[in-house]
């Protein structure tokens, strides 16, 4: 029998999507022929062997209009000569040639949701550009009655909005056997996007009263002015910024951090209801994590305390949390410890489960 062939968009180069990666992963294992399609840049690096197809298209520019215009017009061309059985998009910036590409092929459709896309901050702060999403999301979303979230409030806004019932598959980490290493230096690590509304503008001047060095792994359209911070407050010792790290070799920075941070700015409804990727990467590698008092960390953290969960966002608050975390070993053993009991529940070993059996009810061809 010819497997079936499913066909996934994101904007962005493939290579550092972990979510994206585990899934397709999970795909290709259940016997579906699977490709991730992607955007190149002109500093993209080279593809990193995957089980599966990955297929970058040319961008002219590297971010705003153009780049998108340019991505959704190669993005749609590419779905509508591209025999799939399934084509899923991913967040809205990818659902307008997903959506035209699919309704005249013929071709199934389905809509992943990282995000409340409508609610970024760097979006509802952009009257305009704010106003595009609202339509295009009100104008597609309602088409994709099968679809899944990484969350419940995620999944109940989404509902609310318009009016589909999509499953939950949370960003949680593969379950593998785990080794803590000794940690002669507590070594605090934000790893993720650099971006607007992380909190770095709290973070990074808490360090002056924090005694450890906070690595971070990652960039984003935060990255030149968190850089800029720590040279002004003279934290360029003490702050670390690594910049892009392949998954492969994230898992050394994060199974050798002493604490984890998960912070977003109380700035967008997004960031509310948000279940982050780090969240369960910090969980699995049994390291205790600093943490936003939001519905979802909280609703996990009442059934097993693995994090310091704050919501005052402020650099004295972050000073309180990460030194109570720091000096007091009790405590932290006691989170650590939860983190390993955690973890054999919230795994991708779980999720995938859900997310497998949401594909296979869509291609069922009895049905």
């Amino acid at each position: 029998m010819t497997p079936k062939r499913i066909i996934l968009t994101v904007t962005n180069d493939l290579n550092y999507d972990q979510r994206m990666i585990r899934i397709c992963t999970s795909l290709a294992g259940a016997g579906y022929e699977v490709t991730l399609v992607g955007f190149k840049k002109k500093s993209s690096n080279p593809l990193l062997q995957q089980p599966y197809k990955q297929v970058r298209l040319p961008i002219i520019a590297d971010q705003g209009k153009i780049m998108f215009f340019h991505y959704w017009l190669g993005l749609f061309f590419f779905l509508l000569f591209r025999r799939a059985d399934a084509v899923c998009a991913i967040d809205l910036d990818t659902i307008l040639p997903v959506y035209y590409a699919t309704r005249l092929s013929g071709k199934k459709r389905l809509y992943d949701a990282h995000e409340i896309f409508t609610d970024l901050k760097e979006v509802i702060s952009r009257p305009a550009v704010h106003k595009m999403w609202l339509w295009i999301g009100n104008h597609t979303v309602p088409h994709f009655p099968t679809g899944y979230t990484i969350g419940d409030c995620y999944a109940d806004e989404l509902k609310k909005r318009y009016g589909v019932r999509y499953g939950v598959v949370r960003n949680a980490t593969v379950l593998q056997p785990l080794v803590i290493p000794p940690k002669k230096e507590r070594i605090i690590l934000y790893q993720g996007w650099v971006n607007v509304g992380r909190c770095f503008e709290q973070l990074i001047p808490a360090m002056q009263q924090v005694d450890a060095k906070l690595i971070i792994c990652g960039e984003g359209n935060f990255y030149t002015e968190a850089v800029a911070l720590a040279k002004e407050l003279h934290l360029e010792d003490k702050v670390i910024f690594k910049g892009y790290i392949p998954p492969a070799q994230l898992k050394a920075f994060t199974i050798g951090a002493y604490i984890g941070i998960t912070l977003f700015e109380d700035t967008s409804l997004s960031n509310r209801l948000s279940l982050a990727n780090r969240f369960f990467d910090y969980m699995h590698n049994g390291v205790p994590q600093l943490c936003n008092q939001f519905a979802e960390y909280e609703k996990v953290n009442a059934e097993y305390e693995i994090a310091t969960l704050i919501n005052e966002l402020t650099p004295h608050a972050i000073v309180g949390a990460l030194n109570k975390l720091l000096n007091d070993d009790t405590y932290y053993q006691r989170l650590q410890n939860n983190c390993l009991a955690a973890r054999e529940k919230y795994c991708w070993q779980q999720e995938e489960k859900t997310l497998l059996g949401i594909y296979s009810e869509l291609l069922d061809t009895k049905k």
